[in-house]
């Protein structure tokens, strides 16, 4: 499959998107580059208009349309950033737009494209998952002949997206050694690894997608693009089933290594980002920074642009990925402990069994007067995670009758 995604296309697409787009910060990250003994810098997508890269993209390709197609108007499918994209795209080159968005996106994506559109969009709210939300807007802008503007597999939305590489040259005055990006269909590290890998040529790009959703990461394994059964919706930015047919034979060209994180570690990398830095990144924005513990011993004294391709994160969120990431540091764990129906059973294990710096969080425990015990759900916070083994060593001593709800239990999902 040929492309017409060239650094040329890509240098004009940067000048047509001049005055629409932000110029983005690329900031030196002092702690991080500590930390990692290494010179790091942040790409600040989250600060863009619609804070997110996405509407490089969206306004690359609509703006490039003839007068017809502007007159029958688009049509898309987002998991939330992209719609904001073409919905701001819409409201400035006067275009109506339908936009397609599955029913787990984020309230806050959700209303940040309703007022970025205004008039001019029109949302349409179904599925699960991106892909099912795709399938239905494909399907109407085939019936009605309007134009589809996909949110990744399109080589003028590639074109777009890789303007991002434009600034980072532009910005720094130095050879930069390594590129870290996340994906979801892979169109940001597509175009961006087409821009720097000819101006750079000994640039290295890690492309980073979280465990649950692994689609670029299975595809460029199987050398061929591969459709994941299911996947984990956390990360909503990039949690697509597979990936482009464009993006898969650019990513499997030029990306030099793949890096999965688990979504506890995307968590607990957002918590650090907001408290160090004030740094508001959403779950997918934050896979590149979080994927750098993968990757530390290649890029320690190394030059590193991590690129946040982010920050539209819904508050409403926080509580579940504080959960997460305490889970994910083994500071919070869940139990189903059978306590015997019989005054004190709850004293003793507060008295022998629990920690001195142990809290319990969670207590759920419903008594049944005709049996001798009672399963109660037990969620225990951790001051350091080497106090769990101490603690299962308590509960055995005390011959309680437990288990340790780990993420393989059925009841895991049910406290996520």
């Amino acid at each position: 499959m040929k492309t017409s995604v060239t650094t040329k296309a890509i240098e004009q697409a940067a000048k047509q998107l001049e005055g629409v787009v932000t110029r983005t910060p690329l900031e030196l990250n002092k702690r991080l580059s500590k930390q990692y003994q290494a010179t790091i810098y942040l790409k600040r997508e989250d600060l863009q208009t619609v804070r997110s890269y996405k509407i490089r993209g969206a306004y690359n390709k609509m703006s490039l349309l003839s007068a017809a197609d502007r007159k029958k108007g688009v049509v898309c499918a987002s998991a939330g950033n992209h719609s904001q994209g073409v919905a701001l795209s819409s409201c400035l080159l006067k275009i109506k737009s339908r936009i397609y968005m599955p029913q787990s996106t984020p309230r806050q994506k959700v209303d940040r494209a309703k007022d970025l559109g205004g008039p001019w969009v029109d949302l349409v709210m179904c599925g699960d998952t991106f892909d099912e939300a795709n399938k239905e807007a494909v399907s109407y802008a085939k019936k009605n002949k309007k134009v589809f503007v996909h949110p990744f597999d399109d080589p003028k939305v590639i074109t777009g997206q890789g303007t991002v590489g434009v600034e980072i040259l532009n910005q720094l005055d130095q050879d930069v050694d390594y590129v870290v990006a996340p994906i979801g269909g892979g169109g940001l590290v597509s175009g961006l690894g087409i821009y720097m890998k000819e101006k750079m040529p000994k640039v290295k790009l890690i492309g980073v997608e979280s465990v649950g959703a692994p689609a670029m990461y299975e595809s460029i394994k199987n050398n061929k693009i591969t459709t994941l059964a299911s996947i984990d919706k956390f990360i909503d930015g990039t949690a697509v089933t597979k990936p482009g047919k464009h993006t898969f034979k650019i990513c499997n060209k030029i990306i030099d290594k793949m890096v999965l994180v688990p979504e506890g570690k995307v968590c607990q990398t957002m918590i650090s980002l907001y408290q160090s830095e004030g740094i508001v990144a959403e779950p997918a924005g934050a896979l590149s920074i979080a994927a750098l513990d993968k990757i530390k011993d290649k890029i320690k004294g190394k030059t590193v642009v991590c690129v946040i391709s982010g920050g539209n994160n819904d508050i409403s969120r926080y509580s579940e990925i504080i959960e997460r990431s305490l889970m994910y540091q083994g500071l919070k764990h869940y139990f189903i402990i059978e306590f015997p129906q019989r005054p004190g059973s709850l004293r003793m294990y507060l008295d022998n069994v629990l920690g001195e710096n142990d809290d319990i969080a969670l207590f759920e425990y419903m008594k049944k007067s005709n049996r001798e015990s009672g399963p109660a759900l037990v969620g225990i916070e951790l001051n350091k995670k080497e106090d769990l083994k101490p603690l299962l060593k308590r509960m055995d001593d005390a011959e309680m009758t437990y288990q340790h709800i780990s993420g393989d239990h059925i009841l895991f999902r049910f406290l996520l």
